[in-house]
């Protein structure tokens, strides 16, 4: 069963982290949808933060993962959101389990296929050789020499932690990543619909969904939204938490 944390009392309302995410980067955010009266459900999603590993890596055996869940936890009628990879879970979730959706939110990613474009990250976090038995300085330091940006590093550094006392490790399940490297990129198949209210949500000063993806969406999503943030980037959520927050429970409460 995968890992959550459940707060608050109302509509459940689940969310789902991106590639190389954990339940953790949502914690500030999901405190403010139980203020608004939500019961909030923060999962991580197989091979992810403290939820199990698996040799298997789809977004089909993640969907699974979510409805095994929510049958577990009596969840009929949710709302729920993802972000990037989890926002791919999430279009598939309802798409497929469309019973169990009332709302769709996706925020910064598209149904269409993406080209694999974390190589330079993947080979900083293969670079670490816990084996040595390295310090959070040294992790940091070898990931640096491939990853500039301090926030992306910062985002993927959350993910160690002290398996035993001495002995770092990251939380996800790195083999499974290089293994099945083209499984992230992945489109939504053709014939799915969702024909329930949908919200998508972009980064102004992001490429992941552009004006020339809008007619596609509204192919698979016909009842659509679509929201900008402007001047943020795929971490949409955490560099205008404000505005995200406020263009999700808008659309969440209509």
């Amino acid at each position: 069963m995968l890992y959550s944390k459940i707060e608050g009392e109302g509509k459940p309302f689940v969310i789902m982290h991106g590639f190389l995410g954990m339940s953790d980067n949502w914690k500030t955010l999901a405190g403010q949808y139980v203020e608004a009266g939500f019961q909030v459900h923060i999962l991580d999603l197989r091979n992810h933060g403290r939820s199990f590993h698996s040799d298997e890596w789809s977004y089909e055996a993640m969907v699974q993962d979510v409805y095994e869940y929510c049958q577990a936890n009596n969840l009929t009628r949710i709302d729920i959101l993802g972000h990037s990879m989890g926002g791919k879970v999430a279009m598939l979730f309802a798409t497929t389990h469309p019973e169990l959706v009332d709302k769709l939110i996706v925020a910064d990613i598209g149904p269409k296929f993406y080209k694999q474009h974390h190589q330079e990250i993947l080979s900083g976090l293969n670079a670490v050789d816990f084996s040595v038995k390295p310090s959070r300085n040294d992790v940091e330091e070898i990931v640096s020499q491939y990853v500039s940006d301090f926030g992306t590093r910062q985002f993927l550094l959350k993910n160690l932690y002290w398996k035993e006392p001495g002995q770092l490790a990251f939380r996800f399940n790195l083999e499974a990543f290089n293994a099945n490297l083209d499984a992230i990129g992945k489109p939504l198949p053709d014939n799915l619909v969702f024909d329930k209210p949908t919200l998508f949500i972009r980064g102004g000063n992001s490429g992941y969904v552009q004006d020339a993806d809008i007619d596609s969406i509204r192919q698979h999503f016909p009842n659509l939204k679509l929201e900008t943030i402007p001047n943020a980037g795929h971490w949409l959520h955490a560099e205008n938490p404000k505005m995200f927050f406020e263009l999700t429970t808008e659309f969440l409460k209509e």
